[in-house]
């Protein structure tokens, strides 16, 4: 049980943890929805982060936003900052390195916890889930909710493929998650979120599920064109994303999941002189008589992701591409959404990927807080009600498409 609850819980108060792009996303898309999220706290190790986003909010939406300052490394800071303004639930965009100290002070605080992304070690390029799950005894035991992946990929990818197999299939046998960004933000190299977190991820092998058992390959080893809607033909490598490893779970049906991503010749061709040079590396070297870790080092020389969005053109288109049965009958279907950058920066002063991973997580707080996604213990999203939040998904800045019965380049 928690150590400490709050006397009287604003049921509509949430606290965001982080101020990047994302952060950014989050508290606009919070401040547009007055009626659900009535008192917002934006908090983050770096308050004039905090200040700069509270200050367009204002000017944007009239809406005034209060921030804070947390260091979210540590568990006793959040649970003070938790007791300070007692909201029913926390939206964590901070780092995935620290989940578990905000899920642990959630249960320590009693609020409810939802993230975009899981937990990785800080000293080890590897994320899964089984760090997350293994808290489901603990916030079932507290009473208290835990929503996993509530960005795009992995979030609505997940929902894309629960809302499938809701209405489309009896099993679904293969799935394709297809993401590309078909932007440019005229910078020479730069990530689209935290150059860290980015660089880790797209340096480890790759891998898929088929046939029972996980593939592992080289990086980018395995590549294809795939042609995106209102984008055309793009080259398309395979690589792991962590929502593969909650689908498969939750849909033992699956015989085959995949994950790809379009990258530029360009993008991996820096990739791989900051790998062959050492820039991507996590182990601390010495450098003039302390220790630095290179790639935090290269992630402070690089843009800032929240600063590409002014520039930027183009559009994104991710969806899932999947192939089942449904009454006997082999079946495909295809659920997408594209985004174009200028419109998110219209909206928000963020570029697309923060606004599509911002944008899920405020959704998914709100069907939290309205009490359309319950249950105590520890869920990824598609174990909830896909139908209200693709609802809002649409109404909200993220409109889906879908297609039904076509060829999928699946192969």
């Amino acid at each position: 049980m928690y150590l400490w609850a709050p006397k009287k819980i604003n049921m509509s108060k949430v606290v965001i943890i982080g101020a990047g792009g994302v952060g950014r996303v989050v508290a606009y898309k919070c401040a547009q929805l007055k009626d659900v999220f009535t008192e917002i706290v934006l908090a983050s190790r770096t308050v004039s982060k905090c200040e700069a986003i509270a200050q367009d909010i204002k000017k944007d939406l009239g809406v005034v936003i209060a921030t804070d300052r947390v260091d979210a490394d540590h568990v006793n800071e959040v649970v003070a900052l938790f007791k300070k303004h007692q909201p029913r639930l926390v939206i964590n965009v901070a780092l995935p390195y620290q989940d578990l100290t905000i899920m642990d002070a959630c249960l320590e605080a009693g609020v409810n916890y939802l993230d975009t992304a899981n937990y990785e070690p800080i000293d080890e390029a590897k994320f899964e889930y089984s760090w997350q799950w293994a808290y489901q005894d603990r916030f079932k035991a507290a009473g208290l909710t835990a929503v996993l992946g509530c960005g795009f990929d992995p979030g609505v990818t997940g929902v894309y493929t629960a809302y499938a197999a809701k209405h489309y299939f009896d099993e679904i046998h293969y799935l394709d998650i297809v993401d590309c960004n078909a932007g440019d933000h005229g910078k020479a190299f730069a990530t689209n979120f935290n150059p860290e977190i980015n660089i880790r991820e797209v340096t480890q092998k790759g891998k898929y599920f088929e046939d029972g058992k996980w593939v592992l390959t080289e990086p980018h080893a395995i590549g294809k064109m795939i042609n995106y809607p209102n984008v055309g033909p793009r080259k398309s490598y395979l690589i792991y994303h962590e929502e593969l490893e909650s689908l498969v779970k939750n849909y033992p049906s699956l015989k085959r999941a995949r994950f790809w991503m379009t990258f530029g010749d360009e993008y991996l061709t820096h990739l791989r002189v900051i790998q062959n040079i050492g820039m991507a590396a996590i182990e601390p070297v010495m450098y003039e008589g302390r220790e630095i870790v290179p790639l935090q080092f290269l992630k402070a020389v690089l843009p800032d992701p929240g600063g590409l969005g002014e520039n930027y053109e183009g559009e994104t288109s991710i969806g899932c591409r999947i192939k089942g049965v449904r009454d006997g009958q082999e079946k495909t279907y295809y659920i997408y959404n594209n985004c174009k950058h200028q419109d998110a920066y219209k909206e928000t002063r963020a570029q697309g990927v923060s606004y599509t991973t911002g944008v899920p997580a405020a959704i998914g707080a709100k069907m939290m807080l309205t009490g359309e996604w319950t249950g105590a213990g520890v869920y990824n999203v598609e174990e909830m009600n896909p139908d209200p939040f693709l609802a809002d998904l649409n109404q909200y800045g993220l409109p889906w498409h879908e297609l039904v019965d076509v060829d999928l380049e699946m192969d």
